[in-house]
């Protein structure tokens, strides 16, 4: 198993050119294809119809065109920075410039992809994250793929050489350290930890972690298993503190054990990584 297609999505945000690089990065250490991909997201010529037009004399069509051509030309520097950053890397890479709503594309192009690298949407800066919040869990529910998270704040030059993997025995867990298993390979420092462990074969065995542990030394990974109580923060502040302390600069976790639509209304681990984050966060649903 290997990194060989690594997608990113790239824009002309402040961030765009972090998570070139985090994703150029992975892509030299493990010699897969770059693919950068733009996208436009324009309304429907349909959105005009029976509005109050402000452009005099213009049909839908021609506002539609004009927005189309506008998009272009914010997105070409974008371009140009990515076909730079790949002639200086000598990556094999390629750049799509794809027009269509925001999260379906990005899903629909992360399931031909082993890993696709998004980035976090920035609360202090609410005129960039139209659509991202959805790209993010779209992708993450739908393409099948895994993802990786990249914070609206810092720069991370090493992503996976301290690797925290959030355990808890679920579905969702178990398709994440599957899917994560290139990266965690060339790690130098695996920690697997289980947050306020259940006991028993229900749980997380009678030593929490210390099964998924021997499964990864099989795959050649070392990984020290351990646990912590933390009753009185959540699960997901838990995990980011714990992440800190070791100084991780990659976490690893299933994505979503419950709904979507429940962790937004009352929260969970997922919702905590995706809006919390400091470090890079690998999800898989």
């Amino acid at each position: 198993m290997a990194l060989k297609d690594i997608l990113v999505h790239l824009d002309n945000g402040a961030r765009s050119g972090v998570r070139l690089e985090v994703a150029a990065a992975l892509a030299r250490r493990h010699g897969a294809h770059l693919t950068g991909l733009g996208v436009i997201d324009l309304p429907s010529v349909d959105f005009f119809y029976g509005s109050a037009m402000p452009f005099a004399g213009t049909g839908p069509e021609e506002v539609v065109e004009r927005m189309r051509a506008d998009a272009i030309a914010v997105v070409a520097p974008v371009e140009a920075a990515f076909h730079e950053r790949m002639r200086a890397e000598g990556l094999d890479s390629e750049w799509r410039l794809v027009e269509g709503h925001l999260p379906a594309v990005v899903a629909l192009h992360a399931r031909y992809a082993d890993l696709t690298v998004l980035g976090q949407s920035n609360r202090y800066a609410p005129q960039e994250n139209v659509g991202i919040d959805a790209m993010v869990a779209n992708t993450i529910m739908t393409s099948g793929r895994p993802v990786l998270g990249v914070p609206f704040a810092g720069s991370f030059p090493a992503v996976g050489s301290r690797v925290l993997v959030a355990w808890n025995a679920t579905r969702e867990a178990a398709r994440a350290v599957n899917d994560a298993l290139p990266l965690l390979e060339t790690a130098s420092l695996v920690t697997v930890v289980a947050v306020n462990p259940k006991h028993g074969i229900a749980g997380h065995g009678d030593v929490p972690a210390a099964d998924i542990v021997l499964h990864l030394a099989r795959h050649g990974v070392r990984a020290e298993a351990a646990h912590t109580v933390a009753h009185d923060i959540a699960d997901g502040e838990a995990l980011l503190s714990y992440a800190a302390d070791i100084g991780a600069d990659l976490i690893v976790a299933g994505a979503y054990g419950h709904s979507r639509a429940r962790e937004m209304v009352f929260g969970g681990v997922t919702q905590t990584l995706l809006s919390e984050m400091t470090v890079p966060v690998f999800l898989a649903h």
